[in-house]
């Protein structure tokens, strides 16, 4: 079992819990996924969401080879990266908490497309997602451990983590857009408190990687 043995339980678990507030914070693929499924049918924003786990893939090889190749070079890399990675989680933090924030259920209108544009589109969304480049190169730090065999390795472990729970969680979100936003467009309450819920959660996580312990 390679996530047993390069990446321990507890860290893999915590990893996950990451990973799963990261794809419950508001951006640009939740935003396109849940427009195109009240605009088109969850069927259209399915095919987009395999665009978009496409996207995912090209993130993590790309920050696979190049987290390998940074970490051998320079032995200081972590400790930048690790920086780097808290502040961003400060930043979306008060991204989610600042008045006018916007939500998941502020969504727009898109024409109907063709199914090779709907996956093209998903993958354009995805590749071009900030959000996404800055977890795979700055937050995976946290849960890389040289020592323990190829960060290679290790990255493609927490990078399927990632891709699963994502897909899983988009996945059920769009079969259940148009309830969600119609129970939260009466609701602003609750609005606020899934805001300050999320931007707490990125605040804790960016104070656990900033004080964790150079490796």
């Amino acid at each position: 079992m390679i996530s047993g043995v390069l990446i321990p339980a507890r860290d893999l678990l915590l990893f996950a819990v990451a990973a799963l507030v990261m794809v419950l914070t508001p951006g640009p693929n939740m935003l396109y996924l849940v427009s195109r499924s009240l605009c088109q049918g969850w069927s259209a924003a399915v095919v987009s969401l395999f665009g978009v786990a496409v996207g995912f893939i090209f993130h993590l090889l790309i920050a696979a080879g190049g987290l390998t190749a940074v970490f051998l070079a320079i032995p200081y890399a972590y400790d930048v990266l690790k920086f780097a990675g808290a502040l961003y989680l400060f930043w979306l933090a008060w991204q989610a908490v600042r008045p006018g924030a916007p939500t998941v259920f502020q969504t727009r209108e898109l024409p109907p497309d063709s199914r090779a544009r709907l996956f093209a589109m998903g993958f354009v969304t995805n590749a071009l997602n900030p959000k996404i480049a800055v977890f795979y190169l700055s937050i995976f730090t946290q849960f890389l451990h040289p020592e323990r065999g190829s960060v290679f390795l290790q990255s493609l472990v927490l990078g399927c983590t990632q891709i699963a729970i994502s897909f899983s969680v988009n996945l059920a979100i769009i079969f259940a857009a148009s309830r969600i936003a119609a129970w939260f467009a009466g609701r602003p309450l609750w609005v606020r408190v899934q805001r300050w819920f999320m931007g707490t959660v990125l605040a804790g996580l960016g104070l656990k990687l900033a004080l964790s312990e150079r490796r």
